[in-house]
Parts: C-alpha cells; sequence; structure tokens
C-alpha cells in the first residue's frame, strides 16, 4: 500500500486527504517511483479549487513534480531501471499522474536523470520553475544577451528561475516585489535591481535603470495595475509574457501597446514539456546550468507528506521565498 493525497471535491486545502491505496505495476511507456521529494506548486492549487485550466476527475490525484528512486518499470521501457535516481517533469495531465503521494507511477516520457549533485529535495524543485522561465525567455521572447528583463513576484520559484537565466544568457533581470522585506534575498540571488512596487515609483525607477531605453522583456504571473506602468516603461518592440493568474483583473491601455508595437502573449510551460524535441532541448539546457551551479533551486521551507495540507496554506500565504518541498 501507498500514502496517496486524494481529494473529492473542490475547495480549499482542507480538502486534500492522505489515503493508504494500492499503487498499480506499471504499464507499457511507465515507471513506478518511491517518492523522496515532491514540488508543490501554484498550479496545483488552482487544479484543487476548481480554477484550473482542466477540472478534476474523483477520486482526484495532485502533484506535477517529485524525485526518487524507480522501483519498476514498464514492459517497454528501456531508458530506466530499478534503482535509478530521477525527477519528473509536468509532462501529464494531474487527471492521470500524481506526485502527492510516497509512491507514485510516471510516464517515461517526463521522468528525468538529474544532475547527481541535487539532493531528492532540490530535484523535485527544478523542473515546473526552471522549464516554466525556459520556455518563456528563450522559446518565446528570445531573450538577448543585455536585454533587460523585468520579473514580478521575483520571490517565487519561477522568478527565482527567471533572474538565474536571465543571468545565464547575459540578460539584466529587474526583480519586481511588493515590499522590500525580501529585497535583500532576492538580491543573493543574483537580481542587480529590485523595485518594491508598493513602495517606489516603478516607472521612474525602471527609466532610471534602462537610462531611459526602455525594458525589453516582461516575464509576469501577476498583472493588475502594475502591468500598465510596465507598458509605459517598455521600449519599442518590447514582449510581455503572461503565464500566471496571481494578481489583479488587467487593464491594459492601448496607447502604449500600438505606438512601441509591443507583443503581449501568453507563455505555458506545456508547450514545451508536451513536446518531446522541445522538452529534451529545455532539459538539456538546464542540467547545463545546474551542472555549472549557474541554476541552483531555492528551497522555502520542507513540510512532511501528512502536512500537505499546511504545506499548501503556506503556499498561499505567499510569506515563501523560492521552493515548498514536501517530504514522504
Amino acid at each position: 500500500m501507498a500514502k496517496v493525497v486524494q481529494f473529492d471535491a473542490v475547495g480549499g486545502p482542507e480538502t486534500l486527504v492522505l489515503r493508504d491505496i494500492s499503487v498499480a505495476e506499471p504499464g507499457p511507456g511507465q515507471v513506478r517511483i518511491k517518492v523522496k521529494g515532491i514540488g508543490v506548486n501554484r498550479a496545483e492549487a488552482l487544479f484543487r479549487s476548481g480554477t484550473y485550466f482542466e477540472q478534476p476527475t474523483f477520486p482526484a490525484t495532485n502533484g506535477y513534480e517529485g524525485a526518487g528512486i524507480v522501483d519498476a518499470v514498464g514492459p517497454d521501457v528501456k531508458d530506466f531501471a530499478v534503482g535509478d535516481a530521477v525527477s519528473v517533469a509536468p509532462a501529464f495531465s494531474l487527471n492521470n499522474y500524481g506526485f502527492y503521494a510516497d509512491t507514485a507511477l510516471a510516464p517515461a516520457a517526463a521522468v528525468i536523470r538529474h544532475p547527481a549533485t541535487l539532493s531528492f529535495e532540490e530535484a523535485a524543485a527544478v523542473w515546473m520553475a526552471y522549464l516554466t522561465a525556459y520556455d518563456a525567455l528563450l522559446g518565446t521572447a528570445k531573450t538577448a544577451k543585455g536585454e533587460f528583463v523585468v520579473i514580478p513576484a521575483a520571490s517565487s520559484s519561477v522568478g527565482i528561475a527567471a533572474i538565474q537565466i536571465a543571468n545565464m544568457l547575459g540578460a539584466i533581470p529587474i526583480a519586481l516585489t511588493r515590499t522590500s522585506a525580501k529585497r535583500t534575498q532576492i538580491e543573493a540571488i543574483g537580481a542587480p535591481h529590485v523595485i518594491a512596487t508598493e513602495e517606489e515609483d516603478v516607472v521612474e525607477r525602471l527609466a532610471a535603470i534602462t537610462e531611459g531605453r526602455g525594458v525589453q522583456v516582461v516575464f509576469d504571473p501577476v498583472g493588475g495595475p502594475t502591468f500598465a506602468k510596465l507598458l509605459q516603461a517598455a521600449a519599442p518592440r518590447a514582449r510581455f509574457m503572461l503565464y500566471g493568474t496571481i494578481g489583479e483583473p488587467t487593464v491594459v491601455p492601448h496607447f502604449p501597446v500600438f505606438t512601441k508595437s509591443l507583443v503581449i502573449t501568453g507563455a505555458l510551460l506545456f508547450n514545451t514539456t508536451f513536446d518531446a524535441a522541445k522538452l529534451k532541448a529545455g532539459v538539456e539546457w538546464v542540467v547545463k546550468g545546474l551542472e555549472t551551479g549557474e541554476l541552483k533551486p531555492v528551497i522555502a521551507k520542507t513540510f512532511p507528506l501528512e502536512q500537505i495540507v499546511e504545506a499548501q496554506r503556506y503556499m498561499e500565504s505567499n510569506e515563501q521565498f523560492g521552493k515548498i518541498v514536501v517530504v514522504p
């Protein structure tokens, strides 16, 4: 029997229940993993609450990210063997697989051999954040050396990944955070510029940082009132990528968009992870950064699996700096 988190109705974190259930033998194209670390993501809270782009089928599982040891492989799986240390990329539907568990099936196409330098907790904190930022900054924006990259919600795991990736590309990250409370931490992970949006004039600060040239790339999960300020501070033909829904409704003023020929688009992790060739390229790029130390996940706090409700409540508090990890 395995310990698996399930929920029977949409709602708050309290709907998550830890149950003892049997986990099947892996079928074709599957591996079974003894889970040692689980990454907690906002997408999973949206799925749990019924506000995600797909609705849960009950009893529902949850969890896009896990790391652990392969303990069984499907009959046609050749790339992995029992005993391999692996982690999992979000390349599947949460209605088909879930890693809030101590044992879980995974599609072999989503399984990755992470660098040996990573602990299981660190490996569980990599793929959602770093492939989200990789997909947007490389795949969509084609960010170039020397460009200014604005990163709202900079203390999130994706924000931290974006700061590190921008630096790896030779771009210049400008981190946005609501207050100065996390400024020192954000600077410590590589942001040369930090703007506290509730304390500073965002447009004025961006003009000063860019010496009036404007910003070229914006990677934004927040939107809301600050979005219009970022449009005002943009350089001609700047690229804006929206990838989340954690802010207030976003109003887009028309004049800066068409007078500067701005591009506003969505950035979706699954454009990379659901494409085998793109996923392979993304994993190789991220692994290179992990091996050189240019990319390194930051773990905010760990919880035991029995405290999955508390882990999701902590995530929804927005108090964390980095990734929340659960350990079975």
